[in-house]
């Protein structure tokens, strides 16, 4: 008898290993591809565009610290939210409003509105918790990696062009022009994301949230104390990979926070220039994104994080002087160590959080990093304008050495050691 159409076959292999792409995995990843579409086109320069609107390095650095802030503080009422209630309609309003608060960056007169914009825009990622939890759900255990990494896939697709789109745009209206528009656009992208999210389907008995739900997770100081603790009730291994990505992220949000200027006005490549190299960035990660998936499902989660740790300071040293034909050969290996980090980490949180823990630990791990993001804003800045263009770079090299050894000293497999964990 023929095998044709037998369960073997590469058709069905293949629909097989992506079957759980349905559901909210499906209308999660429907509304990431087009809010990152988006707002990859209006952050291209939005660096540029703070400072034509009169902002500094410094200022720059200010904005995105106050933002994260305000994020950060929201996170633990989230979290908390988010392991109380149900979800969706938090989610749906939040993004409502997203939608509405990005028209203050498009049509921003000065900094300043940019700055509001941030800080209202921030408020509404109290959802995130909630909604990271969702997506940790929508995924089976054994296709952890493959899914965070479909997901990485899956908004480079759409944002690959979007620098490309950006700079064409750069050369018909210039920043302030190709800004506006970008951000108009984001507001759309929220707008049609937050009308998919309708179909967001959940299987419990808690009960809706309410405003007044809300108000009183924001003002309650048992619940941040909660949030805080939580860290007491789960393993080990989440502590010490909590405080090896603190470590690792001040200085990447330095180096962040700063790699624009230093490309366009240190290395003197032009905007255009710069365009192409997000979209090659894009290009390697969606080359990259289900082999390291996959990758990741077999052999596990802290092997490529070493790799990833050991790649960034092979690289880093790349930009430093860097002409435009070196950073062609540099910006896919950065790609890749995106693509590393996202989906490593990403697998190892939904591996090791207890499902009843969830929003509370993802609220509170969120609230330590966006702190630390705040932290490396302003250090960026200021060493930028003040002490030196290149500091943060090689900072940024230099702290992937520390991470490399606590990585391999304490964070452990959850699959081979998980009992060991527990104790």
């Amino acid at each position: 008898m023929s095998d044709f159409g037998s369960e073997d076959s590469p058709k069905k292999g293949i629909l097989n290993e992506f079957s759980f792409i349905k559901g909210n995995f499906l209308i999660i990843l429907t509304g990431w591809l087009l809010v990152d579409f988006a707002r990859e086109m209006a952050f291209t320069f939005y660096p540029l565009y703070v400072t034509e609107l009169g902002g500094t390095a410094t200022i720059l650095g200010i904005i995105s610290s106050i933002a994260v802030l305000t994020d950060a503080l929201v996170k633990i009422p989230g979290g908390h939210l988010a392991d109380k209630f149900r979800r969706k309609r938090l989610i749906i309003v939040m993004t409502l409003l997203a939608s509405a608060f990005y028209l203050i960056y498009a049509f921003a007169p000065s900094w300043h509105y940019i700055l509001l914009g941030a800080v209202l825009t921030s408020f509404c990622w109290i959802y995130s918790p909630g909604f990271e939890s969702i997506v940790m759900e929508s995924l089976p255990e054994d296709k952890r990696g493959t899914g965070y990494s479909l997901i990485n896939l899956i908004t480079k697709v759409s944002t690959t062009p979007s620098p490309l789109i950006a700079g064409y745009l750069f050369t018909r209206y210039g920043v302030i022009g190709t800004s506006r528009i970008g951000f108009i656009l984001v507001s759309v992208a929220f707008l049609v994301a937050s009308l998919l999210r309708w179909r967001l389907h959940e299987e419990t008995d808690k009960p809706e949230v309410t405003t007044k739900d809300v108000l009183a997770s924001l003002s309650s100081a048992k619940g941040f104390t909660e949030g805080i603790g939580v860290w007491r009730e789960v393993p080990r291994t989440l502590t010490a990979l909590l405080s090896v990505e603190l470590l690792f992220l001040v200085p990447n949000i330095m180096f962040n926070t700063i790699m624009t200027l230093y490309i366009v006005n240190d290395l003197g490549i032009t905007e255009v220039q710069f365009s192409q190299l997000g979209a090659i960035i894009g290009v390697a990660m969606i080359i990259f994104a289900i082999p390291m998936g996959k990758i990741i499902d077999r052999f596990g989660r802290v092997r490529p994080l070493l790799f990833g740790y050991a790649l960034t300071a092979a690289a880093v040293p790349l930009l430093l002087e860097a002409t435009f034909t070196r950073l062609i050969f540099a910006t896919p290996i950065i790609g890749l160590i995106n693509i590393v980090f996202y989906t490593a980490t990403q697998a190892l949180w939904a591996d090791l959080i207890p499902e009843d823990k969830r929003g509370r630990v993802m609220g509170s791990k969120s609230f330590f990093s966006l702190i630390a993001v705040s932290g490396g804003s302003i250090l960026g800045g200021l060493i930028y304008d003040n002490i030196s263009h290149t500091l943060p770079i090689y900072i940024f090299w230099a702290v992937n050495i520390p991470c490399f050894i606590l990585t391999w000293l304490y964070i452990k497999e959850p699959k081979k050691s998980l009992e060991e964990i527990m104790q």
